[in-house]
């Protein structure tokens, strides 16, 4: 099979901004507790925090990180988490019937976040509180004068500000499980006015609104119409949440699914310039896909947590190989819409739907979607280029003319370097030819792939059967990359361009 891609820095569409490999923590399950904190843990360092997870965190170069959900922030109250541990009360969490012993709050995470090397993407509660906490919340957050929560602050450590600039506007509002959910009108105007008061405090910050809570709601299409024409002037981003699953247990039709993220950013897209063009106005409303990942291993399993037990074991997909390809996928999809989606969050990084996974009092191991991401988020930055692609399709059970090869490739004029990352989605070889119109083209780097593996393996603590390795089949003649991309294989390129 034959795969021609042409690219030119005359087709650079879009900078991608380092938000776009974004993380989620939410305090569900074992994300927080016996996975990123746990102070009894041999490797534990003084704050309690697990310097095995912290190590495999950076790895990931992760710029940002959306802090404290999820559905949970929905009945969070943020004065909870801060100040002295032993006066800081335990509260039940209505969304996952969990107990929150509120040891790790937003001291805690704020440090942890830069300790890896990231910011915080910082959720607010429109659900059971609303504009008065949002605001005391910004202004301990954020604000450097001699006012009551600034000085809390102080109290509590801490002299400078967190000064986070990217804040959620609530949590998937629409869904009938959202502890104290709205109609649209409702949210929309809560988070208007919400966001005008952050604002006012703090005028650099950019603001979440949240979309819908997934494709297939009844109130999609209509509830981002809704909420965007009450929050329009207020808000810099419209959220999308989405998962995906293999419960058919039909590989070429997974690993189409991007195709369906494909359509999705774009039909988003398309509401938000709808709402533009009602207002008249010249602002551009871009996207956050702030909760995206695949899940469908441990669903349901969070119905049976009816304990208000502490960090249960929740949400903990245990990812094999065809995953990897269909996040591979998912990646180069969120790139090719870097234009528009300016930030993205993999829901989540740790135990939950997580990457890197931990056990009690022992080991922190990288599940088989680990390495996809973090060879994106390091070497996927710079300029997207637009891919002129010439390949076989196949049609699957839901998508028709998929391509065989999912491809995308990204200029770093700072680096010198053109990167390309590839899935093929056949069982046959690729001989792909990469044709550089205006960059020269100087030495490959690298050439890394995962194929080969059982598309069920899994990776576990004690072994690491799915992993990268350096492949030799690739040649630079003629400003032509020609490489061979072996059947199911997820693959990253990267040479020398000038």
């Amino acid at each position: 099979m034959k795969a021609k891609l042409k690219v030119a820095k005359e087709f650079a569409f879009a900078e991608v901004d380092p938000r776009l490999y974004g993380s989620f923590i939410e305090h569900l399950g074992r994300a927080v507790y016996d996975g990123i904190y746990e102070p009894d843990h041999k490797l534990a360092n003084e704050k309690g925090y697990r310097t095995d997870v912290i190590e495999l965190a950076k790895k990931l170069n992760i710029p940002i990180i959306r802090y404290p959900g999820g559905n949970f922030v929905s009945n969070y109250n943020w004065e909870d988490s801060v100040g002295p541990k032993e006066l800081r009360p335990k509260r039940i969490d209505m969304s996952w019937k969990s107990l929150e012993p509120n040891t790790f709050g937003l001291q805690e995470f704020e440090e942890w976040a830069h300790l890896i090397g990231s910011e915080v993407n910082m959720a607010v509660n429109l659900g059971t509180r609303g504009i008065e906490a949002a605001r005391n919340l910004i202004e301990y957050c954020n604000f450097d004068g001699d006012s009551y929560y600034s000085n809390l602050r102080r109290e509590h450590g801490h002299s400078k500000p967190y000064n986070i600039k990217t804040w959620c506007l609530g949590n998937e509002m629409d869904g009938p499980w959202q502890v104290g959910g709205k109609s649209a009108k409702e949210y929309g105007a809560l988070a208007r006015e919400t966001g005008k008061v952050m604002k006012t405090i703090d005028p650099d910050i950019e603001l979440v609104l949240c979309g819908s809570c997934g494709l297939e709601m009844p109130t999609f299409g209509q509830w981002e119409l809704d909420v965007l024409d009450e929050a329009y002037e207020t808000v810099d981003f419209l959220s999308l949440h989405q998962y995906y699953g293999n419960e058919e247990d039909d590989l070429e039709n997974y690993l189409a699914k991007s195709i369906g993220m494909d359509t999705f950013i774009s039909g988003v897209v398309a509401i938000c310039d709808a709402i533009k063009a009602k207002k008249k106005t010249d602002k551009t409303i871009n996207l956050s896909f702030d909760e995206w990942n695949v899940w469908y291993h441990s669903k349901g399993e969070e119905e049976k947590n009816k304990n208000w037990s502490f960090a249960p074991h929740l949400l903990e997909d245990i990812y094999n190989f065809e995953d990897s390809l269909l996040i591979g996928c998912l990646l180069i999809t969120l790139l090719k819409h870097a234009d528009r989606v300016k930030i993205a969050c993999l829901a989540q990084l740790v135990n939950v739907l997580g990457p890197i996974m931990t056990e009690h009092n022992g080991k922190a191991w990288r599940q088989t979607t680990y390495f996809p991401f973090m060879q994106v988020s390091n070497y996927g930055r710079g300029q997207v280029l637009k891919p002129y692609l010439d390949v076989p399709t196949y049609d699957s059970l839901e998508f028709k003319d998929v391509p065989n090869v999912e491809i995308v490739s990204v200029f770093n004029d700072e680096k010198g370097e053109l990167v390309t990352f590839a899935v093929n989605r056949s069982k046959e070889v690729a001989d792909l030819e990469v044709s550089s119109l205006d960059i020269n083209l100087g030495n490959v780097i690298e050439f890394q792939e995962m194929e080969g593996f059982d598309i069920k393996v899994t990776n576990s603590p004690d072994k690491e059967n799915v992993f990268p390795k350096e492949s030799k089949n690739i040649e630079i003649d003629n400003n032509v990359i020609k490489a061979k991309l072996m059947p199911l294989s997820w693959n990253m390129i990267r040479v020398e361009a000038k």
